[in-house]
């Protein structure tokens, strides 16, 4: 079965780039946000197996969006998307309940590996 996947990034296009990389593999992009309140309200709304999330976004950061998820399910699977430098906010991330982290500028597959170590 195909792991089902929403992109959060303000960046239309980071959301290019992880769609591109994802796609190829055993993977169905089932959603986007641009930030992090579209993000809780589509995965409330499409049940996703795994987020892709960004950190620095308007409305609300990725951080407070992975609080929000992780609160209305606990075994919501979330990988951190960040620039160089964000490294203290990606361990308030993982602390938040974010499973990984992929540091932007990225490799195509760094993405792959740490989707499907995520979702295995």
């Amino acid at each position: 079965m195909a792991m089902r996947v929403l992109i959060v990034d303000d960046s239309s296009f980071m959301r290019v780039l992880l769609k591109n990389i994802i796609i190829k593999d055993e993977i169905v992009l089932v959603g986007e946000a641009t930030n992090g309140q579209e993000a809780v309200e589509l995965f409330q709304e499409l049940k996703p197996d795994l987020i892709t999330m960004d950190i620095i976004m308007p409305v609300m950061n990725g951080i407070e969006a992975v609080k929000l998820i992780r609160e209305l399910d606990s075994n919501a699977k979330i990988v951190m998307v960040s620039a160089m430098g964000q490294q203290s906010m990606v361990i308030e991330a993982i602390q938040a309940g974010a499973r990984d982290f992929i540091i932007k500028p990225f490799q195509p597959i760094r993405v792959q590996e740490a989707l499907k170590r995520v979702f295995e």
